[in-house]
């Protein structure tokens, strides 16, 4: 099978931060983008859900501070317990 080349737009500082992280994984960027795309054909669909609402949004800020509060309560013990190492 040929390859062929494409040409991708990312700031500095983002392209370093994730070659950095790949490296750690053992892969590199192209590698990275590669597998991406392959998944995207093989599912015919995203890998990921993307999503306008980032994790940390208003509401998901409350439910964690609600698991923290119940965590130092006691009231939930497995969490309780990750939180005290």
């Amino acid at each position: 099978m040929s390859s062929t080349h494409i040409h991708v737009r990312i700031d500095e500082d983002t392209k370093i931060q994730a070659q950095q992280v790949l490296g750690d994984m053992g892969l590199d960027l192209s590698t990275a983008i590669n597998m991406f795309i392959k998944q995207i054909v093989r599912n015919r669909s995203f890998p990921f859900l993307p999503s306008a609402d980032p994790f940390f949004n208003e509401n998901n800020i409350a439910h964690l501070v609600a698991v923290k509060a119940d965590a130092e309560a006691g009231r939930n013990m497995i969490i309780h317990d990750l939180l005290e190492d």
